[in-house]
């Protein structure tokens, strides 16, 4: 079959095994029906395992445009609908595991920047020049990298929060963050280890 010779007409009454092969043919409206068709199911999933509207959303999305780009689909090996049940639930568990991971490490970060209960005055120094240690290590950081990890850690904000808000790909947020936070443990080791 000649997907690439297919109408819009002739792919809304396509397989979603032909659908799959006339994508891979080049046929970009067969996602456009893939998507009408299997949207709701990908949604619906991801909601029920991330449970929040948004993530559900750009996961769906993400999903379809890593459909586009994918050959991991086999038709011989099962429906098209259950591979892309499948491949949600997986992609959705994986953002749930990484959503709480970060969640975690925000959570150790701002318990390590609680006060301790200073008993004694030189409890009480100790914990200023640690203060002003972390303060001079973000210093040295760029505006971009010390902005956004003021307001991870400080104000709370996801890192999807802080793309929107700076106006900045996430991919950048993302970046920015990692790098950041590893200049800074740099710098913080160094500064004690001597």
């Amino acid at each position: 079959m000649d997907f690439e010779q297919l109408t819009p007409a002739e792919i809304s009454i396509q397989t979603d095994g032909d659908l799959w092969l006339a994508l891979k043919a080049g046929q970009s409206s067969a996602l456009g029906t893939l998507y009408d068709r299997h949207g709701g199911l990908v949604y619906g999933i991801a909601l029920k395992v991330l449970g929040q509207a948004q993530e559900a959303e750009d996961l769906t999305q993400d999903i379809f445009v890593r459909l586009a780009q994918s050959t991991a689909y086999d038709p011989q090996r099962g429906s098209f609908r259950t591979y892309l049940a499948i491949l949600t639930r997986s992609r959705a568990i994986d953002r749930l595991r990484s959503r709480q991971s970060a969640q975690a490490s925000l959570a150790r970060l701002r318990a390590s920047h609680l006060p301790p209960q200073a008993s004694t005055p030189a409890d009480v120094l100790a914990l200023a020049e640690r203060a002003e240690a972390v303060q001079l290590a973000l210093a040295q950081l760029s505006d971009s990298q010390r902005e956004i990890l003021r307001l991870a850690y400080y104000e709370g904000l996801s890192q999807a929060a802080i793309a929107e808000q700076l106006d900045t790909p996430l991919g950048t947020v993302k970046t920015h963050s990692r790098r950041g936070l590893l200049k800074l443990r740099q710098i913080l080791q160094d500064r004690w280890s001597n």
